[in-house]
């Protein structure tokens, strides 16, 4: 784990990023990489419909969510700063949203969704992450495979809850009580 110095220096160089690239600080070293091609951006911008609808504005199902795109969650203020495609928190935890860009309280859920670049990023150093601060719920969305894995958070340890494929609608924790139409679909 970087000391404070190194991640302020770390967390400068994500300020100083051209526009157009997102950076991360994952186990104390900066990771970048390029905005999203088209595939991975429809797949998010259509979950962030399908869940928002039914989560966050309750126009299709329970709300008394926060669901929310490209948030920076910092785990320890600039010490571990990821940047989910999408993550939400269940209202009463996140009453209000931060006024600056640092969500500071771990969310609920977070949904990646993997690109040939993005993958391995995704499914090994930040999904560990997301353990190791106790994040519940996690997706992994495959635009190209057209699959969605789901992931509960149990003893510390990911626990694969769902698989969909293809067109199949999306129920799976936390978001199970309201089918999410395939992200592709």
């Amino acid at each position: 784990m970087a000391d404070p110095a190194h991640a302020d220096t770390l967390y400068a160089a994500i300020e100083r990023l051209p526009e157009g690239v997102v950076g991360e600080i994952i186990d104390g070293q900066l990771h970048t990489q390029p905005r999203p091609a088209g595939p991975h951006v429809t797949a998010a911008s259509s979950l962030m419909i399908g869940v928002g609808s039914a989560f966050y504005h309750g126009h299709t199902g329970p709300g008394g969510w926060r669901v929310l795109a490209e948030p920076e969650l910092h785990f320890r203020r600039n010490l571990e700063v990821l940047v989910p495609d999408i993550a939400a928190w269940r209202r009463e935890r996140l009453p209000e949203v931060p006024a600056d860009q640092r969500f500071e309280v771990v969310p609920d859920w977070v949904c990646e969704v993997l690109s040939p670049s993005t993958e391995g990023t995704d499914r090994e150093l930040k999904m560990r992450v997301y353990a190791r601060y106790g994040v519940p719920y996690a997706w992994l969305v495959d635009p190209r495979d057209k699959r969605v894995e789901a992931y509960a958070l149990e003893a510390g340890e990911w626990q694969d809850t769902a698989t969909v494929s293809g067109d199949t609608p999306i129920r799976a924790a936390p978001f199970a009580e309201v089918a999410v139409p395939a992200p592709w679909a």
